[in-house]
C-alpha cells in the first residue's frame, strides 16, 4: 500500500446523473478535497441502471455486465481526477467507491450497489475500499444514511446548532445540536421525482435553478396526499428510495386532471416540507442554521421554500463551511475508506440502527 494519505472518493447517487470524483487529502487535520471531477452518465447506461430497479428476466447477467461497465466509468473519473491534481495513482492509497444503488431493502437484509471493485483495482492499480452498506445491514442496521458520521466529523460547531441537509435523488439530514450525539436519517425525495417529471413532460434532464416550478401553483391536496405515505409518519432510523419514491407513486397520488407545471411546483413543496416537518418533529431545539448539499443546493426555488417553512432558520450551503456542495458525499466516501483502512468505525448506530459501531467496507488490494 502506498505510503500516501490521498484517497480518492467516488459516488454515483439515485439522481443517476453521473459519476462524482474527489481527490482527498488526509494527512491534514480535517481532509481537504485537492481535486474534483465529474463524469456524466450516457443516457444508454442510465436507462441499463434504471431498467435494473425492476424485477426482469436475466437481471443476474444484465447486473454483471453493468457492473463491468460501471466500473469502467470509475476507472475513467479516477483517472480524470488524478489528472486534474497532477497526482500520479501510486501516489493514492485507496479508492473509497459506493457504487451505483439498484435496490435498497435493508428491512429484507440487503441493498445493492452495482460496482466491481476488483475490476476497478485492477483497471487503476489502486487499492479499492466498497460495499459500505452491507456490514451495518448484517448488524441490525438500515446501512443509510452513512453521510452523517462525516458530517459531525467535519461541520459540528460548539455552539451553533447545525443542520445539514444533503439533497440528492433522496433528502437525507444530520442533525448537529451542540452537546448531543449526531443523528440524521432519510427524510423524503429530494431531486429524484423532479427531475424524473421534467425529463417526462420537458424532456430535459432536470429543473435548473428550479425555473420550471416556479412558473406553476403548489396543489395543497396533491401535497397532502403524497405528505400521508406512511414512511413521512415512521420514526428515525429510516432510509427510502426509489423503491419508495417514482413515478409509478407519484401517479397513485394524482387526479389526473393536473397541469404538469403544477405538479411540479409541488414536488418542490414536497421535498421541503418533508425537510421542514422531519426537522421540527426530530430536532430537539431550535436549529440555527441549515447547511444545504447535493445537486438541490442548485435548485433556487427549493432554497426559497426551505427560508419561507423554517424562517427562524439561517439557510445556506455547504460552500459557506468550506466544502462545495456538488462534491460533499464523493468526499465523504474517501472519509469512509479512510476509516475502514485505520480499522474505524464509519457508522452512527443511532442513525442507521445497527447494534453498534462497525468497521464498515471490504477492501480490494492493488
Amino acid at each position: 500500500m502506498a505510503n500516501s494519505e490521498l484517497i480518492v472518493g467516488l459516488m454515483s447517487g439515485t439522481s443517476l446523473d453521473g459519476v462524482d470524483a474527489a481527490l482527498v487529502e488526509f494527512s491534514v487535520a480535517h481532509p481537504v478535497a485537492i481535486a474534483t471531477a465529474y463524469l456524466p452518465y450516457p443516457e444508454e447506461l442510465r436507462q441499463r441502471i434504471l431498467s435494473l430497479h425492476e424485477e426482469q428476466m436475466g437481471e443476474l447477467h444484465l447486473a454483471s455486465l453493468l457492473a463491468n461497465d460501471l466500473s469502467r466509468l470509475y476507472a475513467q473519473a479516477v483517472a480524470a481526477v488524478l489528472t486534474q491534481g497532477n497526482i500520479p495513482a501510486a501516489a493514492v492509497r485507496a479508492i473509497g467507491c459506493h457504487g451505483q444503488t439498484i435496490r435498497h431493502q435493508p428491512e429484507q437484509g440487503y441493498s445493492i450497489q452495482m460496482n466491481n471493485p476488483a475490476l476497478l483495482a485492477e483497471l487503476t492499480g489502486i487499492c479499492v475500499v466498497a460495499d459500505f452498506r452491507s456490514r451495518d445491514i448484517a448488524a441490525g442496521g438500515q446501512g443509510a444514511p452513512l453521510v452523517p458520521a462525516f458530517h459531525d466529523a467535519l461541520f459540528r460547531q460548539a455552539t451553533q446548532h447545525r443542520v445539514i441537509l444533503n439533497i440528492g435523488g433522496i433528502a437525507n439530514l444530520t442533525d448537529l445540536a451542540p452537546g448531543f450525539p449526531a443523528h440524521g436519517f432519510d427524510c423524503g425525495p429530494g431531486n429524484l421525482l423532479l427531475d424524473a417529471w421534467i425529463q417526462r413532460h420537458l424532456g430535459r434532464p432536470f429543473d435548473e435553478n428550479g425555473c420550471w416550478a416556479e412558473t406553476g401553483r403548489q396543489l395543497p391536496a396533491l401535497l397532502e396526499r403524497m405528505l400521508a405515505l406512511d414512511f413521512f409518519a415512521r420514526p428515525p432510523p429510516k432510509s427510502c428510495g426509489r423503491e419508495q419514491f417514482d413515478l409509478s407513486w407519484l401517479q397513485t397520488c394524482l387526479v389526473g386532471d393536473e397541469n404538469p407545471v403544477d405538479v411540479q411546483a409541488t414536488l418542490v413543496a414536497l421535498t421541503a416540507t418533508a425537510a421542514q416537518r422531519a426537522i421540527d418533529q426530530h430536532c430537539a431545539t431550535t436549529v440555527d442554521e441549515l447547511y444545504v448539499c447535493g445537486g438541490g443546493a442548485h435548485n433556487a426555488s427549493l432554497l426559497n421554500q426551505l427560508r419561507q417553512l423554517l424562517p427562524e432558520t439561517r439557510i445556506g450551503t455547504t460552500e459557506e463551511l468550506g466544502l462545495p456542495a456538488d462534491w460533499v458525499e464523493a468526499v465523504a466516501f474517501a472519509w469512509l475508506a479512510h476509516r475502514t483502512l485505520v480499522r474505524l468505525p464509519g457508522n452512527l448506530p443511532q442513525v442507521t440502527g445497527a447494534h453498534g459501531p462497525r468497521v464498515l467496507g471490504a477492501v480490494y488490494p492493488a
